[in-house]
């Protein structure tokens, strides 16, 4: 099982940024896919961006690109989600996953192509 740990959320007020960041202690964790989704309740979780374990490929959730951009640090076991021009829509818990397969061709944008996952944390945007 890699743990994965995700921080950087809080509450912030339309237009503001924040950067959300999602490390592992497992050092596979560098040759792992690793995505962002999200979830607010009583809607079906998004997918907001992923990012291949090599960072050679980034696919965004619909609308999100060039507002939200993934990368990662890997000597840091480290991937991060910046996210600009806040909105209340973008309230949610966001989650970070990575999964499973060493140096994969594939980026995924569903949840079902993710094995390990973190905790999530709250962003919540207030107009």
């Amino acid at each position: 099982q890699v743990q994965l740990v995700e921080t950087g959320g809080g509450l912030v007020q339309t237009g503001a940024s924040l950067r959300l960041s999602c490390s592992a202690s497992e050092h596979t964790f560098s040759t792992y896919a690793v995505a962002w989704f999200r979830q607010t309740p009583g809607k079906d979780r998004e997918f907001v961006a992923a990012i291949q374990w090599n960072g050679g490929k980034t696919i965004y959730g619909d609308f999100l690109e060039g507002r939200f951009t993934i990368s990662r640090d890997i000597p840091k076991k480290t991937v991060y989600l910046q996210m600009n021009t806040l909105t209340p829509e973008d309230t949610a818990v966001y989650y970070c996953a990575a999964d499973g397969i060493s140096q994969s061709i594939v980026v995924s944008r569903y949840s079902m192509g993710y094995t390990y996952w973190g905790q999530g944390t709250q962003v919540t945007v207030s107009s």
